[in-house]
């Protein structure tokens, strides 16, 4: 019989054993706090120039930020500070999307997530984050350019985390990226299948082999990422042990894939989001989506009336995900006790196939905004309508 252990044995992975390609992972605690008054705006103009004198004396004040006060990684195998984050007119200036760009991932060398921001933005420097926390954080405080993060996976459904922390950070998204998910059952060399008693990987990916994970008989194991399983199997040579990961970190690792394609249906996809400090122009030449939150008013057919705006303008739906508004006391008048409520606030994340720069999607949100209680749109971007 099998059963799933939520701890995770690594914690973290990177401080128990050394790594012969070590690479570093950030930390939110060495962080430094978000400093006021740096510019998350272009350091460029043709407006003229007194504007652009200032938009210079900007970027050097930015520049002088981070000359005085370098941010380190948390690595014992790595002290050196991180390389200089590019500036805004760095940034604007760059000939080819992607060009040394540095993008943010949450796990380590041969996550999925490394793949998929390499497909986001090809030629970039793929940066390892603990947590997806340390990703926004990464992106907000100009330690990186852009955030590649996934939000859903065909068989295991949403990732929850992502969609509280796109609506407590400030970044925009800037595109989507779909990829394949094949995961391999991987273990050291010279151990069998059958010398297994139990499997380490993320949660999502343990679900995606569930049918696959109990004909075996093996005790899942949930860890950070499965990269991170992997790194784990191999730099402490369990024998009882596999991983869960993809073809890519059992190279990196050095273990020997025990099967293939694993996963309980052949159509594992999962979607990223691209995300930046500042948003995107919003175009009609391709074809866009856009993403939105907002919470309504309890009541009947509210959600109804909410939805209704979309398909009266003929504005396909791709995505609808509530969230439990947070922060909200749970009280009775009195206050001298707690109750459960009669109804529990939501946030409502919308998906859909239109552009910002369209009419109908102007119209629809307009129409929204006459009754929702809170609305933000998250981004307007590029549709990903292609796998590889």
């Amino acid at each position: 019989m099998t059963a799933t252990i939520p701890r995770s044995p690594i914690t973290p992975l990177h401080s128990q054993f050394q790594n012969p390609n070590p690479t570093p992972l950030f930390n939110p605690r060495l962080l430094p706090q978000r400093r006021r008054g740096i510019p998350h705006h272009a350091a460029s103009s043709s407006s003229g120039g007194g504007e652009s004198n200032r938009h210079k004396s900007r970027a050097i004040e930015l520049q002088k930020l981070i000359e005085d006060s370098p941010y380190e990684f948390n690595s014992k195998d790595s002290p050196s500070s991180l390389p200089r984050p590019l500036t805004s007119a760095l940034l604007s200036n760059l000939a080819t999307e992607g060009s040394h760009l540095r993008v943010a991932y949450q796990g380590v060398r041969g996550a999925y997530s490394e793949s998929a921001a390499e497909k986001a933005y090809p030629n970039c420097e793929p940066v390892p984050c603990e947590q997806f926390d340390t990703a926004f954080e990464a992106v907000e405080r100009w330690l990186v350019d852009r955030a590649v993060l996934p939000i859903e996976n065909s068989l295991g459904g949403s990732i929850h985390r992502n969609y509280d922390l796109l609506l407590r950070h400030k970044l925009h998204i800037v595109g989507e990226v779909k990829l394949a998910i094949r995961h391999c059952l991987l273990a050291n060399h010279g151990i069998k299948i059958e010398d297994l008693n139990r499997v380490l990987s993320h949660p999502q990916a343990l679900a995606q082999c569930e049918n696959t994970l109990t004909k075996l008989g093996l005790v899942r194991e949930a860890v950070d990422d499965t990269a991170g399983a992997a790194k784990h199997v191999a730099f402490h040579k369990l024998k009882d042990a596999g991983a869960v990961a993809s073809m890519a970190a059992a190279k990196i690792y050095g273990l020997n894939v025990l099967a293939q394609d694993i996963q309980d249906d052949s159509d594992n996809v999962t979607r990223f989001l691209m995300l930046a400090r500042e948003p995107i122009i919003p175009g009609t030449d391709k074809p866009f989506k856009t993403s939105i939150v907002f919470s309504l008013e309890e009541g009947p057919g509210m959600l109804f009336k909410a939805l209704a705006v979309f398909a009266m303008r003929n504005i396909n739906l791709t995505k609808i995900e509530s969230r439990p508004l947070q922060k909200q006391a749970l009280q009775t008048p009195d206050g001298n006790a707690t109750v459960f409520p009669k109804y529990f606030p939501y946030l409502f994340y919308v998906d859909f196939e239109a552009s910002m720069a369209d009419e109908r999607a102007q119209n629809a949100l307009g129409h929204l905004k006459e009754f929702a209680t809170f609305m933000r749109v998250l981004g307007s971007y590029p549709a990903d309508n292609g796998l590889q």
